[in-house]
């Protein structure tokens, strides 16, 4: 099982650039030593903000750089960032309206308060990172790869010719006019615009690339990098150049060492920091309105808000403290977590994603995924399935019934849903509320979806020798006439290669006499003048073995999971797949037999020797097949072997040579532990199946979970 990355550093990280972000607004050090200040707000802090942006960047864009141009994970995070602004612009209206900032305003005040400058000081970055993901989506769909970062790096040199480099401009009077324009519309070029899209996309870049591999030798170029960037603030001060000093020239390549170092730190996950970090940034303004309201009313003024450090602290622990209570308010408020109590199926979502990435390299030109997650993503969870895919930029599924179709519109996924199967005339109706795409399964079916009377999305199957659903391919004046039945949208046609997945040389021609009598389907359409709709033909067998065959679509199915049908098959495929599922039960008893006792239904089981049979809280009814003959399970990294009969609800192992097993430990059926294995192909091949019907038998009361 690939073992999933560990983004612990990121949401230590993300807490200390909530902390620097603090510092800038507070100036820790002013009492003591303007330079060292300068240094740490000026120049230290500065790495905080574009660390945020690379941070949404790595989880938002990262499928865009991928060649997986989707819109929809890359909305979905800007309808968040617009809510979180919402809340703190109304958070921050009383306090900005009592410290005058919004009298006289015109309209263009209001845009440019609104879309670049923020309402409040530090609402900025709000309307700047949605601003930068349309900008970067943009960019990157438009621009090949070196146009893309020439692109974002104009628009960076154009920032910080409007901010740290503005002394430059002043000197060329034409230039000067042009920033001063555009500082009618945006006070500062640290905004959406110029400055997010640069930092954005080496989120995503250097997110794909993962941890530096060398974390030393990454150590130094920040060093480095951050002792160059902190000559350049000093004498660009100096200078005098700076109308603003968010932005240097070397500031990118610190953050290239920074965030790749991040990515390499071994901290554990901490999802809370996350939030934490959000709500310190969006309320230390108000913790500094309220100290210095505080140390006004006691008479602290002097300890509390003119001893810079002191302030600052206090500001940092007022703010920890709110974000803390509203975080803790939030979490409450959310479903429960994984419970893990009973027994459970772990996804690996790094080994669907790279799974994923793999299949796609092998499709043939103007071919896109259409993952199979019938069956539940055949056991896996479909919904929990379709949703990491999506993220990735997938926007076609297909399904075996209106019911899963239905599952996925009512879970957020979108895009095209392919009902593999039959639906009944009474259902129709559910086919235009949930937009879903049915198959004509054949020509009298199609004539009952015309009779609907209402317009329907539909895809075309063509049966070409596996006699299962589709009008035959010798058909062709049904075929056709399905093309012009009223109401029906033909959005496909498609066929099933039932031998694909076959080595012997019967199969393999069976293969090519199927794709010859489909492609004769589509040329006698060309002769008709019947626009050709998309067309796919390729499972995951198709795909790995007869990936010239071409179509638009590919239905890839079980390989998408990690698996094939069989070792054999496996052995034979190309690319590098990582199962993406883990089954893992409870220990819920361990009992002890002494010898002749029996135990389990019919007394099956009998102890030759004094035994310690451990209850699993996993059985048939769960899904595993009560045939399971010879099956063992992993407990504390060592194998157990199953005895017994199975029952529905639990199962019994003999953990007589394991004797630290107890009551709450956990056991692994299919996945690893220790450095032992146990992999779906090992209970296909005990119960005499296939690894699909192994896995889509999983039960819905396993809980699907996925890292």
């Amino acid at each position: 099982m690939a073992k999933p990355r560990n983004y612990g550093g990121l949401d230590a990280f993300k807490v200390i650039a909530a902390l620097l972000v603090v510092a800038i607004h507070t100036s820790p050090l002013a009492s003591y030593s303007a330079a060292g200040d300068f240094f740490l707000t000026r120049c230290l802090a500065r790495v905080a903000v574009p660390f945020f942006f690379m941070v949404t960047g790595h989880f938002v864009l990262g499928p865009v750089l991928e060649g997986q141009r989707a819109f929809a994970p890359v909305g979905r995070q800007i309808k968040k960032i617009l809510l979180l602004y919402l809340i703190a612009v109304v958070l921050y209206l009383p306090i900005g309206w009592y410290a005058g900032h919004y009298q006289a305003l015109g309209p263009l005040d209001v845009v440019r308060l609104l879309v670049f400058d923020g309402t409040f000081y530090h609402l900025w970055y709000f309307p700047a990172c949605a601003l930068g993901l349309l900008v970067a989506y943009a960019l990157a769909r438009a621009l090949p790869g070196r146009g893309l970062w020439a692109a974002v790096g104009i628009l960076y040199l154009l920032a910080l010719l409007g901010d740290s480099y503005y002394g430059l401009t002043a000197q060329l009077p034409a230039l000067a006019a042009v920033y001063d324009g555009g500082f009618q519309l945006f006070s500062y070029t640290r905004n959406g615009l110029f400055m997010a899209p640069l930092f954005l996309l080496l989120g995503a870049r250097l997110g794909r690339r993962g941890p530096a591999p060398l974390p030393g030798l990454a150590g130094v170029g920040l060093a480095l990098s951050l002792a160059l960037m902190t000559g350049e603030g000093f004498l660009l001060r100096h200078l005098q150049f700076q109308r603003h000093d968010s932005m240097y020239l070397l500031l990118p390549l610190v953050m290239v060492f920074l965030y790749r170092l991040v990515l390499a730190w071994p901290a554990k996950a901490a999802p809370a920091c996350r939030d934490l970090s959000t709500w310190v940034y969006i309320l230390h303004p108000a913790m500094v309105v309220a100290l210095r309201g505080g140390a006004k009313v006691t008479g602290l003024t002097q300890v509390l808000v003119e001893n810079s450090l002191i302030h600052y602290l206090g500001v940092c622990a007022l703010s920890f403290l709110a974000a803390g209570a509203i975080a803790w308010v939030l979490a409450r408020r959310r479903p429960a977590g994984p419970r893990r109590d009973r027994a459970w199926i772990q996804l690996d979502r790094a080994a669907l994603v790279h799974n994923l990435h793999a299949l796609q390299a092998l499709l043939p030109p103007g071919c896109r995924m259409m993952p199979a997650v019938k069956a539940d993503a055949y056991g896996h969870g479909a919904l929990a399935v379709a949703r990491v895919l999506q993220a990735e930029g997938v926007s076609a599924f297909c399904v075996a019934c209106l019911a899963e179709g239905i599952q996925l519109r009512r879970g957020g996924i979108r895009g095209t849903i392919l009902i593999l199967g039959y639906t009944h005339p009474d259902q129709f109706p559910l086919l235009r509320r949930y937009r879903l795409t049915q198959t004509v399964v054949d020509y009298p079916y199609a004539r009952q979806l015309a009779a609907y009377g209402r317009p329907l999305a539909v895809h075309l199957a063509v049966d070409t020798g596996m006699h299962r659903l589709g009008e035959s391919c010798c058909h062709l004046e049904e075929i056709a006439a399905i093309f012009s039945l009223p109401h029906l949208r033909v959005e496909g046609i498609y066929t099933h290669l039932c031998t694909a997945d076959g080595p012997a040389p019967r199969d393999q021609a069976y293969v090519r006499r199927q794709a010859q009598a489909f492609q004769e389907v589509l040329e006698a359409l060309d002769r008709r003048g019947i626009p050709r709709p998309r067309v796919h033909l390729l499972a995951s067998h198709g795909l790995l073995n007869y990936p010239d065959l071409g179509g638009d679509y590919a239905r890839v199915g079980i390989a998408l999971y990690g698996l094939l049908s069989t070792e054999g098959d496996l052995n034979r495929a190309a690319p590098d797949l990582r199962p993406v599922l883990s089954l893992h039960a409870r220990v819920a008893a361990v009992r002890e037999l002494a010898p002749g006792q029996a135990a389990g239904y019919g007394l099956a089981f009998v102890a030759r020797r004094p035994t310690r049979v451990a209850v699993l809280t996993i059985g048939y009814g769960d899904g595993l097949p009560r045939t399971l003959a010879g099956g063992e399970v992993l407990l504390h990294g060592r194998r157990a072997p199953m005895v017994g009969r199975m029952c529905m609800d639990q199962l019994l192992v003999d953990v007589t040579d394991l004797p630290t097993v107890a009551p709450g430990d956990e056991a692994v059926l299919i996945g690893a532990s220790g450095e032992e294995v146990i992999t779906a192909y090992a209970l296909a091949r005990q119960s005499g199946s296939i690894t699909n019907e192994i896995l889509s038998r999983l039960g819905p009361r396993l809980e699907r979970i996925v890292r």
